[in-house]
């Protein structure tokens, strides 16, 4: 019973003493290079336990239960984190001497021993030196660290990229490792906030000194910045896209009993900004480009824009909706929603680093949402082409205002309208909102495959007119045309869904469909459907030639009329209106486009096809 308190208590006395002293940073009360001082001066004369106790602080405290929770040596340079590791070290397995990678660990001195002349207390500061593979710590030798390009190194005896990914080569001298060219040592993502805070606690821990040593790459020869700007940038990105882990923590509280210092950076990650983003990053990151507003609907739509450039990283990006900010996101693409609908909307989109500093507007992208009174829920049969020979086609329309993932949806024939639906043909792809997928017989005439995006010979396809169809999903039957296990005869025919139907139906109704003569092609491909419509009003509107030819499409009527023209992404192009008895004649690129045509509060949309 009073070994059991002993223990107890032996216990709760190393906990409380492996915790951040009560007070230990009350005197960093500064900022920038007064701040690092201050840190300087808290950290200083550390009590050395000289090079060899190492091996027993590796033993008691690298041991990897983080990961596989193996007991085996925990070493950056051969750790999978996300699975099982190339090789383990037990902790026999230290040496001096190695051939390949696997053999043995030894002492990896993150600064090497050469910058400061294996002088004392630096060769043996716990902080700064780990157990790590020998090979691979050969491999790495004297390098900086960096971020390497596809320039890589060759070397007998190892694989480059190391088993665990590590990497020799060139530095990438682009984005925020811009300014450096030779060549560089790369770790895996894991631990590269590792290294990068085990290097701002080297130069604030050894700042009296450390201008003094001998030349470095990454050092600029200060005792204040230290860091040349190439490798500041590429360790401050290191720092904050890799956060203190839990190994870091507790290492840092094992080092302080051993040792009687603490890395700063590792208990206060805010430090490194407050000293070195503010005196050294005022280089704004660049606008966003590309900015696309798709998946269009009454009330909202949907953005993505390409990445923005950053000397260090880029944190954020603001959206501004008519020049006010509407939402701040870390992602490149945004749901913007609760909109008015039937209005036009402009987006800018700025994007700001960890440092404050913000890039200039991106270039203003626009677009209307809908008018809908009416919406469609669901994907359905817009046209069945039953000609001659191997001419079959069933085209499936989605106007459910999103884009739809097709891997839930199979065509079935109903064969001589039997009794049983056939083999399901699994249908492939999506359809973005107002478009259509076609899939048709892979030897019926081109006209048909130019427009087809899934080609078959599966028994689905193979219908003769007397065979109903039927749209599923997840096995559901949710709409059909033909009538099923009853009097079908629909061959040498073409049949176009009215463009007043508006959704799915599994009572297949003949009065919802226009018939075509045979082999008549010129309707596959696109398929218009026509919301909130008193159809009396546009009776003498008259829009010619379809499919348009020669870049022109012309729009005639009576009446007066306004009309609006959308590209394929919903970004409305043109806004005007006419006056009664006039031909309007529209110029357009190749591609396809929807023309809205308002009369008198009502108004229908038509997909167009220029050539």
């Amino acid at each position: 019973m009073i070994k059991k308190i002993t223990l107890i208590l032996f216990l709760t006395v190393a906990l409380v003493q492996s915790q951040i002293p009560n007070g230990y940073y009350d005197s960093a009360t500064g900022y920038d290079y007064e701040l690092k001082t201050q840190l300087f001066e808290i950290i200083n004369n550390h009590n050395d336990q000289g090079y060899n106790a190492l091996d027993d602080f590796y033993i008691a405290n690298d041991i990897d239960v983080y990961y596989e929770n193996d007991n085996t040596i925990l070493d950056i340079y051969s750790e999978n984190p996300s699975g099982t590791d190339p090789y383990n070290f037990s902790t026999e397995n230290s040496c001096g001497n190695y051939s390949s990678e696997g053999d043995c660990y030894n002492k990896e001195h993150i600064i090497p021993q050469s910058v400061f002349g294996s002088n004392y207390p630096m060769r043996s500061d716990a902080h700064q030196v780990l157990p790590t593979d020998g090979r691979v710590n050969g491999f790495r030798s004297a390098y900086p660290y960096g971020v390497v390009g596809q320039n890589l190194v060759s070397q007998s005896g190892i694989s480059n990229p190391t088993q665990n990914g590590s990497k020799l080569g060139n530095n990438l001298n682009e984005g925020y490792a811009i300014g450096y060219t030779n060549i560089v040592f790369e770790p895996i993502d894991e631990f590269k906030g590792d290294i990068a805070r085990i290097y701002f606690y080297f130069i604030t821990r050894y700042e009296n000194l450390i201008s003094s040593w001998s030349s470095y790459d990454m050092f600029n020869g200060s005792s204040d910045q230290v860091l040349q700007d190439t490798f500041l940038n590429i360790l401050i990105n290191w720092h904050l896209n890799d956060p203190v882990s839990q190994k870091e923590i507790d290492r840092n509280n094992q080092i302080y009993l051993f040792q009687g210092n603490r890395n700063p950076f590792i208990d206060h990650p805010e430090y490194v900004e407050e000293i070195w983003s503010s005196t050294n990053d005022t280089e704004s990151p660049s606008s966003p480009t590309n900015i696309q507003i798709f998946d269009i609907t009454d009330n909202s739509f949907q953005l993505s824009w390409d990445s923005s450039t950053d000397n260090v990283s880029v944190d954020s990006y603001n959206i501004y909706i008519d020049n006010n900010l509407y939402a701040n996101t870390e992602n490149t693409s945004y749901l913007i929603s609760g909109l008015s609908s039937n209005t036009y909307y402009c987006i800018n989109i700025t994007a700001s680093d960890q440092s404050g500093n913000s890039s200039s507007f991106s270039q203003q992208e626009c677009a209307s949402t809908l008018n809908q009174s009416t919406s469609t829920n669901e994907l359905f049969i817009s046209e069945y082409i039953e000609g001659s020979s191997n001419n079959k086609a069933i085209e499936i329309a989605n106007f459910t205002g999103e884009t739809v993932n097709l891997n839930s949806y199979s065509l079935a024939r109903n064969i001589n309208s039997g009794a049983n639906w056939g083999e399901m043909l699994q249908l492939e792809g999506q359809i973005t909102n107002g478009d259509v997928h076609v899939i048709s017989k892979g030897n019926a005439d081109q006209q048909i495959l130019n427009s087809s995006d899934q080609l078959s010979s599966a028994d689905a396809i193979s219908f003769n007119g007397d065979d109903p169809v039927g749209l599923f999903k997840n096995n559901n039957l949710i709409d059909v045309f033909g009538d099923f296990n009853g009097e079908n005869d629909y061959a040498n025919s073409t049949y176009v869904r009215n463009e007043s139907i508006i959704n799915p139906n599994v009572n297949f109704n003949i009065e919802e469909w226009t018939l075509f003569p045979n082999n008549s092609f010129e309707f596959i491909g696109f398929h218009n459907q026509n919301l909130s419509i008193d159809e009396n009003i546009f009776t003498d509107l008259k829009i010619y030639p379809i499919p348009a030819s020669n870049h022109l499409i012309n729009i005639k009527s009576n009446l007066e009329y306004s009309y609006e023209i959308f590209n394929n992404n919903g970004v409305r192009l043109l806004n005007d209106s006419h006056k009664a008895s006039s031909t309007n004649t529209i110029k357009l690129n190749s591609g396809i486009y929807f023309l809205k045509i308002y009369r008198k509060g009502s108004y229908f949309t038509k997909k167009i096809i220029i050539q």
